[in-house]
């Protein structure tokens, strides 16, 4: 069977499947995902080894220390794959939920219903706890799912794949609601993302030449985010050693991920005093600063940053330092430069930590936390399928609801249009 004749086979199926999960309840599929849950615990000597497997190859191929970050599967990692589907088995189905009900003048009752988008693509490199997360999301939104990972993880993902489907056929629901693909041919993405007649949406999941060219290539609605050039506006009132303590955290607990800190702007009233508080504590972690002019007279040792600094995801221990006048200046750098995905400001100004919520036209805005909070799971989500930085149909992290649309409901008794 080729490559094609395969992807075609794969989608075929899981669109047939998606049509008995439509309907299956919500008991049935929050006790798959309880058992899912169960079974990847198990399951952990054997996901651990296939995953030194991928380890082994990704080391062989001198992946960048971040993308094996990503790809690397421990007992902590795979104990909190199996608490995310807890938690979305616990999450409240959207799936029949009425939104909206009103009537009209001639007796109809007109509401909306949330469905199920129906099978969905999702493209992603690394990170093997996608493959679960997604599973999850998608099961209990009522969503058929082609997974098709990177070949850099293709046996933890078949493998984890292998542990779900087991599950489903136990209790009762078409295993080929979860597919992975299991092909590293890179041609099963093109034959995938040409497949509109069997797959609704398509949501791709890592670095911007990735998501660029699944965009490009899609015959499918796609939901993305190129990049996370994410920001903290350090304002004039702020708590010197809360902005210390965010911007650490916000930086350095995981640099190589979308939601990690990738420019710092500070009010020129504080700078003075704590661009040497913050400099000390980024630099005793092992983070190389690039700073404006204003920054570098305060800074002289830290490097100069190029007009291509306000704009780089370093993802990588490398932050973008600039002195701003105020929080105009600050919010202007920010819908210059920034992507969409996340920005905070450290202040205790209320006024100005509204207009910043109001005015930054990003998917999450924080005040006073860090960017590291923009995850689904962190938000109360569950897992999450993905970021979306566009907004059609969904902007931010995306839960269960953000995987369903609505139809319009109509009750009537004998009415007829004249």
């Amino acid at each position: 069977m080729s490559v094609k004749e395969q992807v075609i086979e794969i989608a075929h199926r899981t669109r047939s499947a998606s049509h008995r999960l439509s309907v299956v309840s919500s008991a049935v599929k929050n006790r798959a995902l309880l058992a899912m849950a169960d079974a990847l615990v198990t399951g952990i000597p054997y996901l651990m080894e296939e995953n030194a497997r991928d380890l082994e190859y990704a080391h062989t191929k001198g992946l960048a220390p971040a993308m094996i970050d990503r790809l690397t599967l421990d007992e902590a990692t795979i104990n909190g794959m199996a608490d995310g589907l807890r938690e979305v088995a616990a999450l409240p189905d959207p799936v029949g939920k009425v939104t909206s009900m009103w009537q009209r003048p001639n007796g109809l009752r007109v509401g909306r219903m949330r469905i199920p988008l129906g099978v969905i693509g999702i493209i992603y490199e690394s990170r093997p706890n996608v493959t679960a997360d997604a599973a999850a999301l998608c099961l209990k939104s009522g969503n058929a799912v082609i997974l098709r990972g990177g070949s850099e993880a293709i046996h933890s993902n078949l493998a984890i794949a292998t542990l779900l489907r087991e599950v489903l056929t136990r209790v009762g629901i078409p295993e080929d609601v979860i597919q992975v693909i299991p092909t590293t041919d890179r041609a099963a993405v093109n034959e995938m993302l040409q497949l509109e007649e069997y797959i609704d949406l398509i949501i791709p999941r890592g670095g911007e030449d990735l998501i660029r060219a699944v965009v490009n290539q899609s015959k499918i609605p796609v939901i993305k985010h190129y990049k996370g050039v994410c920001h903290i506006f350090v304002d004039r009132s702020a708590d010197l050693d809360m902005a210390v303590a965010l911007s650490m955290n916000a930086k350095t607990q995981r640099p190589g991920v979308c939601n990690a800190l990738e420019t710092l702007l500070v009010h020129e009233d504080i700078a003075a005093v704590f661009l040497p508080q913050v400099a000390a504590a980024l630099q005793d972690a092992g983070v190389t600063l690039r700073g404006c002019p204003r920054t570098r007279q305060i800074l002289p040792d830290v490097d100069a940053a190029t007009e291509d600094d306000w704009y780089a995801e370093y993802l990588e221990l490398i932050l973008a330092v600039r002195v701003v006048h105020d929080i105009d200046e600050a919010m202007a750098h920010i819908a210059r430069y920034g992507s969409l995905h996340t920005e905070a400001i450290v202040t205790d100004d209320y006024r100005n930590s509204q207009r910043f919520l109001n005015e930054v036209n990003s998917s999450t805005v924080l005040v006073n936390a860090s960017t590291r909070f923009s995850d689904g799971f962190q938000l109360g989500l569950g897992a999450e399928i993905g970021i979306s930085t566009t907004k059609l149909h969904a902007f931010g992290p995306m839960g269960l609801e953000e995987l369903t649309t609505t139809k319009f409901i109509i009750y009537g008794d004998g009415q007829i249009r004249t």
